[in-house]
């Protein structure tokens, strides 16, 4: 088996999708450039943030005297868990995220149609 090399790499093809739909879904709802340009920056900064809180490690000292099998299978359920666990992160951060998102961009374009 060989190995593959994905270009553009998956965070950038995700970005690149995050992007498109947000200027689209933007622009359906009448949004100017200036306010896409500032979504997209922000979904940015604000995803990438988010992408980074998944990665965490710890370890776990076993006592002693434990069978190879039995060591296996404590590994399954630790990481079993852990996994369980980073999805159930992630997918709170992505809506904290999109909570975010959509409030900043609330108050950017509230600043902007402010009379000055």
């Amino acid at each position: 088996m060989s190995n593959i090399l994905e270009f553009p790499s998956r965070e950038k093809q995700a970005y690149a999708f995050l992007t498109e739909n947000l200027a689209a879904l933007l622009k359906d709802k009448g949004a100017d450039e200036t306010l896409i340009a500032h979504a997209t920056a922000l979904l940015l900064k604000v995803y990438g943030e988010a992408q980074n809180t998944n990665d965490f490690s710890f370890s776990v000292d076993l006592p002693d005297g434990l069978t190879p099998a039995q060591i296996a299978q404590l590994q399954q359920q630790i990481e079993a868990g852990a996994d369980a666990q980073r999805k159930h992160h992630h997918s709170l951060m992505i809506r904290m995220a999109a909570q975010l998102l959509l409030t900043e961009l609330k108050l950017f374009q509230h600043a902007r149609e402010e009379p000055r």
